[in-house]
């Protein structure tokens, strides 16, 4: 089994729906992205490059954990507390990490983040999910493709809230999964594949 993510970059509209689904339902501290939406383009972001009319480019690219079938953030960890799970997602043992930022040093994705202090939160109580990670200071979180809801049968909240329905979930072995259809007769792409990371994150073109 290999859970993962087929985004269609013909769909994505650059709304950022999918970051703010994802800070919300996973209660994520101020300044904390676990996805975001890059531009490839213009210098900033949103914006093209090229001319008016017919030689503009743009393309949004939806980033997060690529949970990477061999992940080097899973080698780095000294103490194990970064692994692959059973359904082939990469996750993080909160009790084990001792903030050493060995995982963020390898991933070469940028796809982790680091609490330097105890969370802050812009309101003065929780939101999003009531089985949301509990986020401590001093160690390191990222995208989990919401391992709380997954445990309950529900899809990532990202997915829910995609205007475009450019996202597309399942088992990557499982022909029959929506994943694995959104492929077919697809030309697809992968982040930096010369690194040999195997995301288990797919782009359509």
């Amino acid at each position: 089994m290999r859970m993962g993510m087929v985004i269609d970059l013909k769909k994505c509209i650059g709304c950022h729906s999918c970051a703010v689904a994802c800070k919300l339902n996973n209660n994520l501290p101020d300044g904390m992205w676990w996805n975001r939406v890059l531009t490839k383009g213009g210098e900033v972001m949103d914006t093209a490059s090229g001319t008016y009319p017919d030689k503009l480019n743009l393309m949004h690219i939806p980033v997060n954990c690529q949970h990477c079938e061999d992940a080097p953030c899973v080698k780095a960890c000294p103490v194990g507390a970064s692994y692959k799970a059973e359904d082939g997602t990469v996750q993080i043992d909160y009790d084990k990490c001792i903030g050493c930022r060995m995982c963020m040093a390898a991933c070469p994705y940028d796809a982790r983040s680091f609490n330097w202090q105890e969370p802050e939160y812009p309101l003065n109580h929780a939101v999003g999910e009531v089985d949301a990670p509990n986020h401590q200071g001093h160690i390191v979180e990222k995208c989990t493709f919401c391992k709380n809801r997954r445990d309950r049968g529900l899809e990532p909240a990202c997915m829910e809230l995609c205007l475009g329905r450019a996202r597309y979930w399942g088992d990557l072995d499982d022909p029959e999964s929506d994943a694995a259809k959104a492929m077919r007769g697809r030309k697809t792409m992968r982040l930096l594949e010369k690194k040999g990371t195997k995301p288990q994150v797919y782009y359509l073109l």
